[in-house]
């Protein structure tokens, strides 16, 4: 039994590899995704620049009026 045991081999063992049959339609739906998900950061990323730069002029003018 031992001998048995001991001679087993690794043919049923996973390769690791991970097999993606998803086509090409799949990626076209994944990059209308992320062109959605970018296209609705946009407007966000330019109002935090715009907050930024009215808190600056803010800090600006409190230091010219003291």
């Amino acid at each position: 039994m031992a001998m048995m045991i001991g001679t087993v081999s690794s043919a049923f063992a996973a390769s690791g590899a991970r097999e993606d049959n998803s086509g090409i339609f799949a990626g076209i739906f994944l990059a209308f995704c992320a062109l959605i998900v970018v296209a609705q950061m946009l407007p966000a990323v330019m109002m935090m620049l715009g907050f930024a730069k009215g808190i600056k002029r803010e800090v600006a003018h409190e230091h010219a009026a003291h």
